[in-house]
């Protein structure tokens, strides 16, 4: 089961978002959540939006418990 959501066309540069992805990838989610909830950067507020974006569509379109959910994957590409 792999729920997904996407983020496009945000205003921040991949190396300051890169830093913050590597804190949260492989982490269940409420640990995750916790990380970017009490982090200073820009870069976590996007990334907790779309974290619970994912958590939502797992949720409603897969049917799965939030409380066995990872981070499985997390990537961060540049832009036009």
């Amino acid at each position: 089961m792999q729920a997904v959501a996407v983020m496009k066309n945000a205003q921040i540069s991949p190396q300051k978002a890169r830093l913050v992805a590597d804190q949260i990838r492989s982490l269940p989610v409420d640990r995750a959540l916790q990380v970017l909830t009490f982090s200073k950067k820009k870069a976590a507020q996007l990334i907790k939006s779309v974290l619970e974006s994912a958590i939502a569509n797992a949720e409603h379109n897969e049917g799965a418990d939030i409380d066995v959910l990872n981070v499985a994957t997390i990537c961060v590409d540049g832009g036009p």
